[in-house]
């Protein structure tokens, strides 16, 4: 019986270790994007959406295996050195699972900054683009006015 529940804890970890994986190919991807010259939101999106749905398959393989491993922990804890080549196993896998862990953790930090520079390089084209819009306006504006100077200049002299 607790055979067949360490089974299931073990093809848990398997997959929570395949999707682990997506997300770090998913992260790849999104480094590639924002390095890009001109990046792409709309494959930017849509890249975090796919991710959002793997962490979202994440989060339920970890209340799964939680909740499968609270109804067997005492037994399991009683008769550990029975099972112990399938707690081996899932160690091993728990391992794989937090090193992919902090690994995707890198992986976002360093996604993290590369968005955050290319919004303040958005920033920073945009307030250019409004000073020299600012600019513009007030040449338009100050010259508008010397039209009406020499206008005036020109009725007075009539």
């Amino acid at each position: 019986m607790i055979e067949n529940y360490l089974g299931i804890l073990e093809s848990s970890l398997e997959k929570k270790v395949a999707v682990l994986h997506e997300i770090e190919d998913y992260n790849d991807e999104q480094e590639q994007l924002l390095k890009q010259e001109k990046v792409s939101m709309e494959e930017l999106d849509a890249n975090m959406e796919k991710k959002d749905v793997l962490i979202q398959k994440l989060t339920d393989l970890d209340e799964g295996f939680e909740t499968l491993y609270e109804r067997i922990r005492e037994q399991l804890v009683a008769n550990k050195d029975a099972y112990k080549e399938q707690i081996k196993r899932i160690q091993g896998l728990i391992t794989q699972v937090t090193d992919k862990s902090v690994s995707i953790q890198v992986q976002e930090s360093r996604n993290k900054k590369l968005i955050e520079d290319y919004f303040l390089k958005e920033r920073s084209q945009i307030r250019q683009g409004r000073k020299a819009s600012k600019t513009a306006y007030s040449y338009y504006k100050s010259m508008s006015n010397v039209d009406d100077v020499s206008n005036s200049i020109l009725d007075q002299k009539k």
